[in-house]
């Protein structure tokens, strides 16, 4: 994968040190690891990203730069993949889980007129939630194991793709 490309893409460390959710991690974002764009790097990022972007609570962005500082991930790829789960996609990624969880789970899907949405405690409400949450985690693990080894695939492949090239121009 061409580093230039990637690193236009990526938001800049100064743009995301600015984001006050991040402050709490103080210094440690001026770890030079952390902004590297190579192979491992970037495949790493792209499984955290696709992970945390399926986390359906809040604090998706601190997860996914949490587990980008520990597994040392391109951290502003793992931050910037958590919104492929915005307002547009959400209702489709989430149904989609919901759906897959009903059918991990066995259990009938549910009556979404019978559910009262303002009481997020009630009993139908809360019936939804254990599929739910599976159908987020098996996506998320579908789509962070596809990611690294797309990544992975596609990183390699040009670099086969670079050596070859280089190998005809020199004859």
């Amino acid at each position: 994968m061409p580093k230039r490309s990637i690193k236009k893409l990526l938001p800049t460390p100064q743009r995301l040190k600015q984001w006050r959710a991040l402050s709490i991690f103080g210094r440690i974002l001026d770890r030079t690891t952390l902004w590297q764009v190579n192979r491992v790097s970037i495949a790493r990022a792209t499984a955290i990203g696709l992970f945390c972007a399926m986390i359906p609570l809040p604090g998706q962005m601190l997860f996914a730069v949490y587990i980008a500082i520990k597994a040392e991930a391109n951290l502003p790829l793992s931050f910037s993949l958590i919104f492929i789960t915005n307002p547009l996609t959400m209702p489709v990624v989430y149904l989609a889980a919901y759906l897959l969880g009903v059918w991990l789970m066995g259990v009938p899907v549910a009556d979404v007129n019978n559910i009262d949405w303002l009481a997020p405690l009630s009993d139908e409400f809360l019936a939804i939630w254990p599929p739910f949450l599976l159908g987020c985690f098996v996506i998320g693990c579908l789509a962070a194991v596809a990611g690294y080894l797309l990544v992975d695939w596609i990183w390699r492949l040009r670099i086969q793709q670079r050596w070859s090239d280089r190998r005809r121009r020199e004859r």
